[in-house]
């Protein structure tokens, strides 16, 4: 029981960051006369790791994300053992909620397709045409950098009650960086969602958005284990 509850915060947590960081991207960036623009879209992602770090964080821990959980058991910070059932939670949580935002965007009057979907991508799926090299530095960077906030922010020695605020604000500065790189993933779990339901041939991409996240994570574990650890 206590390990489904776990499960079911990470669903939900993830479900949430996909559906209001990428529903505010595929419904929203563009509006007409109202648009919120890259600038909102990273506030949205942002947003949602804020919210759902207060809601569902005292559960689970609020990692909603694979390369987050990989970071923080590498980190000495989780157990390797909750790992599997972390990362397929957070997997289907973002396959469900972009399956409800494929459903409300097929609602649309004369809707002919979902076109890129909000997923992430490089060379010719690259919001700015940034070479794989390039986003896969990118990605490896950014998320080495979200791990080493995570990890000082829910320090010890770090204020109480503000790793949630902290937290959303790196991944709402890393979108405000990266969106025109890759539409920025640092979560394999907020890429495989979209890219399933896309049409710009994001599945080919998808190996990067794993592989990157998952690389810069264990990088940032390794500096601040190395570097910046409580003694």
């Amino acid at each position: 029981m206590r390990n489904a509850k776990k499960w079911s915060a990470e669903f939900l947590g993830t479900f949430w960051l996909t559906l209001g960081g990428c529903g505010s991207a595929v419904l929203a960036a563009a509006f007409p006369g109202v648009g919120i623009g890259l600038l909102g879209v990273s506030l949205a992602f942002g947003l949602t790791v804020v919210t759902g770090a207060y809601a569902f964080g005292p559960i689970s821990g609020g990692h909603f994300n694979p390369a987050v959980s990989i970071g923080l058991t590498v980190a000495k910070r989780f157990d390797a053992a909750d790992l599997p059932g972390y990362i397929i939670s957070q997997v289907l949580g973002a396959i469900a909620a972009s399956a409800v935002l494929y459903l409300i965007v097929s609602g649309k009057a004369g809707f002919s397709g979902v076109g890129g979907f909000a997923s992430n991508g490089y060379g010719a799926n690259s919001p700015g045409g940034f070479s794989m090299f390039s986003v896969l530095l990118c990605e490896v960077v950014m998320t080495a950098i979200f791990l080493l906030v995570i990890l000082g922010a829910t320090a010890t020695r770090a204020a109480s009650g503000f790793a949630g605020l902290t937290i959303g604000l790196c991944l709402t500065l890393i979108h405000l960086v990266s969106i025109p790189v890759s539409n920025t993933s640092v979560n394999p779990a907020r890429s495989t969602g979209p890219a399933l339901f896309a049409q710009t041939g994001a599945l080919g991409d998808l190996w990067l958005f794993w592989v990157a996240p998952i690389a810069g994570a264990i990088i940032g574990a390794l500096i601040y284990n190395a570097l910046l650890a409580d003694e």
